[in-house]
């Protein structure tokens, strides 16, 4: 389907084009709010600057998608293919991207506030100054993913793979890390205060000048880690595994 097409018939009132083949087509800038895209073939797709709000894009194959300052708030992305998606500047807060695969994709300073990213594919993934408040990451695989200066306050990272990861400068406040894998992550400078990294494994990680205070480190591996300049909890000087 060519990209005139598909405007005239949402212009018509349509919303449903599931499994449509819209690879390589032209839609930057366009209105499409609550589009129907299930399983659509979107792969090279132009979608920069569109407004997808509440559209419905579950199991769409986006590899490779130009996404840059598109308009995705509640959008449903549920086990999307987007590896390789340049999602730069794109709004996708409250997006439900659980299972989304989005390997080596371009998320820097993209918008994830409150989005579900739970089982989510991020491994390799550019999240430069991402904004992901309060959103879900349960079970992800985020390893050597760069966060550097992300903010993921008050987000749920419970179980999620973040070994080697970048979080350099990254504010965790609040984060829920509880058996988070950050074996070898860079967490140089982050501000991980009132965090929760219950039985977090930190081996080999990079926590200089690190901020733990009033953090939760029980049952937490250290073992090698660089603690030059790391700002540890009281309760931490007690703790067995630290």
């Amino acid at each position: 389907m060519q990209a005139d097409e598909l405007l005239t018939l949402y212009a018509q009132g349509e919303r449903n084009f599931s499994r449509v083949n819209l690879s390589g087509v032209d839609l930057s800038g366009a209105d499409l709010r609550g589009i129907d895209l299930t399983a659509a073939k979107l792969s090279g797709t132009y979608l920069t600057n569109t407004n997808l709000e509440g559209a419905i894009l579950n199991q769409a194959i986006l590899r490779e998608t130009d996404l840059s300052g598109a308009f995705l708030k509640g959008a449903g992305l549920v086990m999307a293919k987007l590896s390789g998606a340049i999602l730069w500047q794109t709004d996708l807060t409250q997006a439900d991207l659980g299972g989304a695969n989005l390997c080596k994709g371009d998320l820097s300073h993209a918008r994830l506030v409150e989005a579900d990213l739970s089982r989510a594919i991020l491994s390799g993934a550019n999240l430069t100054q991402a904004d992901l408040t309060q959103a879900n990451l349960w079970d992800a695989d985020l390893s050597r993913a760069n966060l550097r200066q992300a903010n993921l306050t008050d987000a749920s990272l419970r179980g999620a793979d973040l070994s080697r990861a970048i979080l350099q400068g990254a504010i965790l406040q609040r984060a829920k890390l509880s058996s988070c894998i950050l074996n070898g992550a860079n967490l140089r400078q982050a501000k991980l205060d009132g965090a929760s990294l219950i039985q977090c494994d930190l081996s080999s990680a990079n926590l200089r000048d690190a901020d733990f205070t009033n953090a939760d480190l029980t049952g937490a591996i250290l073992d090698r880690a660089i603690l030059v300049g790391t700002v540890l909890p009281i309760s931490a000087a007690s703790t067995p595994d630290v």
